[in-house]
């Protein structure tokens, strides 16, 4: 290793899905140094995903909803802290105030291209600048600097108690069909696609494919009010799941599936994580920088471009594609999965 790496901070607080993205930074480290303690500073909500996993040895809970009252708790609970290297993975500025309270000799972020809202006054170090590539791999760019082989990249996770593998057994229990659930929305809504278009993709899911749809997420306004329209619309009605079991349930179901269908979302990156095959359905954000990493590149449904257009990695987000996928668009990957994967 590069440098010293007994204690080691990671700053990442906040997204499901770059919480997922840290799982392989934290396998490589742990690989080249078995004997590292790792402290995760991290919001509520993702703590929950990664609470008890093996690699991570202690959590510290940012409460953004706290105001500066959250700030202060942190710096408090670091006050007397120290570390050998701080990894800052997120370059906003609620991150570089939380770093700035953390004691580390090292504290290595992003080069000063990507070190937005001024990342780079709160590192030490900074890793060398590279073409935009996928967020996973961005992220394994840490590992490289500290000399730390990303190879085999690996997350770890899944229900992690007897208890939540019993809440897994018994959820699964009482279905006749492999199971698809669907993640319906998310927060952001250029990303969310038609609830019309989804009561049409259950139908065909449970008539043709004789599999059963399970509408997942959360309870939020955006997903209640899908939910409703699928259930209003659809022939054949998915069983329902939002906000069934929280994330760590939500983990539980996707674990079980045959076969996954999503947004643009955190989900998306944990069914990858859990090598569960999934279509995912994307026009906002870039396929090639945040889709699903290496694996079921297939089962992409992809407007973000034109047709045949071979675009560039970029953070460029474009509106008001979404509407651009069918029914049918979705139902022809549901076939490749059953060609390539089902069995």
């Amino acid at each position: 290793m590069r440098v010293a790496t007994e204690r080691v901070c990671i700053v990442m607080m906040s997204a499901v899905g770059d919480t997922v993205h840290v799982l392989p930074v934290l396998h490589a480290l742990k690989r080249a140094n078995p004997s590292m303690k790792v402290t995760w500073i991290l919001q509520p909500g993702p703590a929950m995903l990664v609470r008890g996993h093996r690699l991570v040895d202690e959590i510290i809970l940012f409460d953004r909803t706290k105001g500066m009252r959250g700030f202060l708790d942190v710096r408090e609970q670091l006050r007397h802290r120290s570390f050998d290297l701080l990894i800052g993975l997120q370059v906003y500025f609620k991150a570089n105030v939380v770093a700035s309270f953390v004691n580390a000799p090292v504290k290595l972020g992003f080069d000063f291209a990507r070190a937005r809202d001024l990342n780079w006054l709160f590192t030490t170090h900074r890793i060398p600048p590279h073409p935009m590539q996928h967020v996973q791999d961005q992220y394994l760019e840490f590992c490289q600097w500290l000399e730390a082989p990303a190879e085999p990249v690996t997350w770890g996770l899944g229900p992690w108690n007897d208890a939540e593998r019993q809440w897994q057994k018994a959820f699964y229990a009482p279905l006749e069909r492999p199971a698809v659930p669907i993640v319906v929305a998310t927060s952001k809504l250029q990303k969310n696609w038609l609830p019309e278009r989804w009561a049409q993709v259950c139908d065909a899911l449970y008539a043709d494919f004789g599999l059963q749809p399970i509408l997942v997420g959360g309870r939020s306004a955006v997903e209640v009010e899908c939910e409703r329209v699928i259930m209003e619309q659809a022939s054949h009605k998915p069983l329902t799941a939002l906000g069934n079991g929280g994330l760590r349930g939500l983990v539980g179901i996707l674990d079980g599936a045959a076969l996954v269908i999503s947004l643009d979302t955190g989900p998306l990156h944990i069914t990858v994580a859990l090598d569960r095959p999934v279509i995912s359905l994307m026009g906002y954000s870039n396929p090639k920088r945040v889709g699903p990493y290496r694996k079921f590149q297939d089962l992409v449904v992809d407007v973000y471009g034109e047709p045949g257009e071979d675009y560039p990695v970029t953070m460029e987000n474009h509106s008001d594609r979404m509407s651009r996928i069918s029914a049918q668009d979705v139902l022809e990957k549901v076939q490749v999965w059953r060609s390539n994967y089902d069995g």
